[in-house]
């Protein structure tokens, strides 16, 4: 059974998700769901409620740099790019260290990573640690912006839904910094000149 609770039950969030459940929030960008980072049987049950393609690894959420640094490694150029954009809608792909074992990345030597620009997920991840976050929706439909429309396609599929909505509803740019040159996956609100712009000063 999925509950809907307000964020002032924070003890109670903080509860679900060391013992393995499944919640959904509002973030700085579209509604989502989030799991443990060293808690496979939470990141599965999460796989299942999305219907997500197995081959397809999670994002991890961290609460700043020095979480950052503990699970991947930053080069200069990357560190740039945190300083810069983060907390905010910039995620990372980067070469993961080996506390992020493979079984949860499906078997890639990598991890995209973002700082959320949300003070209450930031909380939760001051609080938890590293969270494995997507967008909070059946893989295939749209992602939802609030916890009614979490509720309508993931009921009876996750443990907890945090009242709330999300900032921008646009999903966050990202980049794949693991090669020489950055390749930009995905543009959201920070646009490839905005990266460039950075990265030249």
């Amino acid at each position: 059974m999925t509950k809907v609770i307000k964020p002032r039950y924070f003890k109670r969030i903080v509860n679900t998700l060391r013992s393995g459940g499944v919640v959904a929030f509002a973030t700085d960008t579209v509604f989502g769901i989030g799991v443990c980072f060293d808690n496979l049987e939470a990141l599965n049950k999460m796989k299942a409620a999305k219907g997500r393609d197995e081959k397809k690894p999670f994002p991890l959420m961290v609460y700043d740099i020095s979480q950052m640094h503990e699970v991947a490694f930053l080069n200069e150029r990357d560190q740039k790019l945190v300083e810069k954009f983060t907390p905010g809608a910039l995620t990372l792909v980067l070469k993961k260290k080996e506390i992020i074992k493979e079984e949860f990345t499906n078997g890639y030597d990598t991890i995209a990573i973002r700082i959320p620009d949300d003070e209450f997920v930031l909380r939760l991840l001051k609080e938890v640690g590293p969270m494995f976050v997507t967008s909070a929706n059946v893989s295939g439909e749209p992602s939802a912006s609030n916890h009614e429309e979490a509720l309508k396609q993931l009921k009876g599929k996750i443990d907890l839904i945090v009242e709330g909505k999300a900032k921008s509803g646009v999903s966050s740019t990202i980049i794949d910094g693991t090669k020489d040159e950055l390749i930009l996956l995905r543009e959201g609100d920070i646009s490839e000149d905005d990266i460039k712009n950075a990265l030249a000063c």
